[in-house]
């Protein structure tokens, strides 16, 4: 089994984002405070130990504590995941207790800002998932410990310049990656034959058959990312937003997109008035029948669901011709962690290929993985060709043939705050 899909050169993955005008407001109080107060208080200047410190002393001092592991809560699989594999490792392998606090990514990049801006030294958090605008918006504000990556010994099994940047930022080791995920769509093939192929032939689908498509409502991360592939699908492509935002072309590309947005909208679901809050709320209309299709950044998403019962086994995902984005996710080390040891070995420990191939498994989170197959011994490789993907998650190569990368994060920002004055607001009129 393959799993080259992604090699990004810009995820996410995280769910939701810190708004812009709120990052501005924050930025304030973290410069003006230090100013005031006379704190000059930096990330670097709390590191645990030497960057020479082998990692089996960082184990060491690991030992017997606990990690709090903040993370978005809104995947039910994902959590029991942690609560139960992760955890019970952890403890087996390093004493080492995991709690899980479930928190919504630009809430705890806030807590961090204001943390800092009131000269906290020691937090709550250690290891946080994240990726992003969140992550350039924690990694400008000066509020991630660092760089860590490097020093992780299961960072030797991925491709360092695969995962150089996150959304289009550069990542410098600030970060350690997690896992791999791409956009797929899942229709029920006793209902939809043949579905659409293009995001033109989609828009001509939910023209005949009204009321029978919705997404989830932006800024909750799959929702946005549909409207991401809508944009480059619209105006030409990918290839001339991977650089710094521009907004001359910005200017002359979005009203495609906000004219392909309002057309679908009298014949969405609910005349789209009212739409799904995130992907959970999709998920529980599409298996009901209320809607033809449900979407996931996740590609073994639907075989989970069919697994745990709550889809039926004749559900199937595709790709968009027009392109499928993909991104990496990965964990970072608050600047003032309790437990800065405790993180770096959790992190590690989610690096390892026995955890990478468990979370590959459709049963268990279905997440791919980030590790290179052609660095692992023999013994571990066969730990990822055992993993049965389901009939319902495309094959790798399939994936591949579509997969563009994500959109950097200014852009994205202007996506979403578009997306709410020219699309949502329309339905106020």
């Amino acid at each position: 089994m393959l799993f080259t899909l992604c090699r990004p050169v810009c995820r996410p993955a995280c769910r939701v984002h810190l708004p812009a005008r709120a990052v501005a407001v924050l930025l304030f109080i973290l410069f003006a405070v230090p100013v005031l107060t006379g704190c000059s208080d930096t990330p670097e200047k709390t590191q645990p130990a030497a960057e020479t410190e082998s990692f089996d002393t960082v184990v060491q001092r690991a030992r017997g504590t606990t990690v709090r592991f903040y993370m978005w809560g809104g995947s039910a699989q994902v959590n029991a995941w942690v609560d139960g594999y992760v955890s019970d490792r952890m403890k087996e392998l390093y004493d080492i207790t995991v709690q899980r606090v479930p928190m919504d990514a630009p809430v705890f990049v806030n807590k961090l800002l204001t943390e800092k801006a009131a000269g906290k030294q020691t937090g709550t958090i250690d290891l946080m998932w994240i990726n992003g605008e969140n992550f350039r918006n924690a990694r400008e504000s000066g509020v991630l410990y660092g760089p860590f990556a490097g020093r992780l010994p299961n960072m030797r099994y991925v491709d360092a310049a695969a995962v150089a940047t996150d959304f289009g930022y550069p990542v410098q080791e600030y970060e350690a990656p997690l896992g791999r995920a791409q956009f797929v769509f899942e229709y029920d093939t006793a209902r939809v034959s043949s579905p659409p192929a293009s995001f033109d032939e989609l828009r001509s689908w939910i023209r005949e058959h009204p009321g029978r498509f919705t997404y989830p409502q932006p800024p909750d991360f799959t929702g946005s990312a549909f409207v991401r592939q809508v944009f480059y699908a619209v105006t030409g492509g990918h290839e001339q937003y991977m650089t710094d935002f521009d907004g001359g072309l910005w200017d002359r590309q979005a009203p495609a997109l906000w004219l392909w947005l309002n057309e679908i909208k009298p014949f969405m679901w609910q005349q789209g008035v009212s739409m799904p809050k995130d992907p959970a709320a999709l998920d529980t209309l599409f298996a009901r029948g209320e809607v033809d299709f449900s979407m996931a950044y996740h590609p073994s998403h639907a075989q989970s669901k069919i697994l745990e019962g709550t889809y039926p086994d004749t559900v199937r995902t595709f790709v968009m011709q027009d392109g499928s984005l993909y991104n990496t996710h990965f964990t970072a080390i608050a600047f003032n962690a309790p437990n800065k040891a405790g993180a770096m070995v959790l992190a590690d420990f989610l690096l390892s290929p026995q955890a990478q191939a468990h979370k590959l498994s459709p049963a268990n989170w279905g997440d791919f993985p980030v590790l290179e197959m052609d660095r692992l011994s023999e013994a571990d490789r066969e730990l990822f060709s055992a993993v049965k993907q389901g009939a319902a998650t495309l094959a790798p190569e399939k994936l591949a043939e579509h997969a563009v990368p994500e959109i950097p994060a200014l852009w994205l920002e202007a996506i979403e705050e578009g997306w709410d004055r020219h699309v949502l607001r329309q339905n106020r009129q």
